[in-house]
């Protein structure tokens, strides 16, 4: 059950629900005023106008101030603590420091399950709704090999190659699978039980989209961003021409994220996708270490070769002291530079260095090529 929303959450969710999803309305509106609360009073209609705001958002906008608006409203407000377990904005120090950099970050994500899931080191795997048998056992390998390393794995529920990652990933209890309607559906509906198997074994369930949102055609586009934003890299394990992952794939790499293909047949239609990704740059693969190899992250996975007991080892839970706590939730898995956290933790240089010290000291952080990042786990 959902904890009571503070005041920032609601008016977050309000203008969510307002402009029904839509990017670039809430973002326009949200720059537009210093304080959110602001935008929302009903004297503002002009102000929304004179911003460009679509009809369609500006008509919910008189009916919110109507006693029949307000209700249906609170109707969304009961189905989202029915529904949801947490619910982060993008202005919080839990939402996922690795969707920051990007414009079009959703403002606000509703989850189920466990919300650290979301701030781990992610490898995405995507690929065909109808995979050959080998695809879905390709797929099925590399999450666990990946998991079994340290990696949550994530994907969008789907059948398939999605379906094969996140069944994997399960045995290790590390997976997210990342919705294309509100959480109080599930599409496909035969996935309920796999749903509720990542729930159960440590993982989370997010989605953008508020409750009753159907599983129409151009949402899956949009959480696919997420999918990539979330990861260090994205794997497409097997996809024909016209499969939707090469979306996925297109957005991660536009996203700056790493992109890995694993080939097949030269003569099967399942594999064709994966050979035009190479073709265009993906990184071709064929053992999921060379992942952990071309990602070049430093430490625990390398190490592992070495310490087999390392991949258990470094998710033992670690606490984080108190004063650390703001600076370790905007450390992510890629680095950031002394002044990218600097504006992001608002410290002056010298707490800075000195709580990185201390992180690194702990083990929960380290230094490489000028940046920042997480070393492991912290609860």
């Amino acid at each position: 059950m959902l904890n009571p929303l503070s005041q920032v959450q609601l008016e977050t969710l309000t203008l969510w629900y307002l402009v029904q999803h839509s990017l670039s309305s809430f973002y326009k509106i949200h720059s537009h005023y210093p304080q959110l609360s602001e935008a929302l009073r009903s004297n503002q209609f002009p102000t929304w106008q004179a911003l460009g705001i679509h009809k369609n958002h500006l008509q919910r906008f008189q009916e919110f101030h109507t006693a029949e608006g307000q209700k249906k409203f609170q109707q969304c407000l009961h189905a989202i603590e029915y529904s949801c377990d947490f619910l982060i904005t993008h202005t919080e120090t839990d939402y996922p420091q690795q969707l920051q950099p990007y414009s079009d970050k959703p403002p606000i994500l509703f989850g189920q399950g466990d919300i650290q899931a979301l701030h781990q080191p992610q490898v995405a795997i995507v690929g065909s709704r109808k995979p050959s048998p080998h695809g879905r056992q390709v797929a099925y390998d590399f999450a666990f090999y990946l998991s079994e390393q340290g990696f949550y794995i994530n994907s969008g529920l789907a059948q398939g190659i999605d379906e094969a990652a996140h069944q994997a990933a399960l045995k290790h209890q590390r997976t997210i699978a990342v919705m294309g309607t509100g959480l109080d559906q599930t599409y496909p509906s035969q996935h309920q039980a796999l749903r509720q198997d990542i729930l159960s074994n440590g993982g989370a369930v997010i989605s953008e989209f508020l409750p009753n949102t159907p599983p129409l055609q151009h949402h899956f586009p949009r959480r696919n961003r997420i999918v990539s934003g979330l990861s260090l890299g994205v794997i497409v394990a097997e996809a024909t021409l016209k499969s939707g992952s090469l979306i996925t794939a297109k957005i991660a790499a536009e996203q700056g994220k790493a992109v890995f293909a694993i080939p097949g047949h030269i003569y099967g239609d399942f594999h064709q996708g994966c050979h035009q990704l190479i073709r265009e740059g993906a990184i071709l693969i064929d053992h999921p270490l060379q992942v952990i190899e071309d990602l070049a992250l430093p430490t625990q996975w390398q190490s592992a070769k070495k310490n087999p007991a390392a991949p258990e080892n470094m998710q033992e839970p670690i606490g984080i002291p108190e004063h650390l706590q703001a600076l370790y939730q905007q450390l992510d898995w890629a680095g950031q530079t002394l002044d990218q956290l600097a504006l992001l933790t608002q410290l002056d240089a010298a707490a800075l260095t000195s709580q990185l010290m201390e992180l690194e000291l702990l083990g929960l952080a380290m230094q490489q090529a000028g940046c920042y990042l997480r070393c492991r786990s912290g609860k």
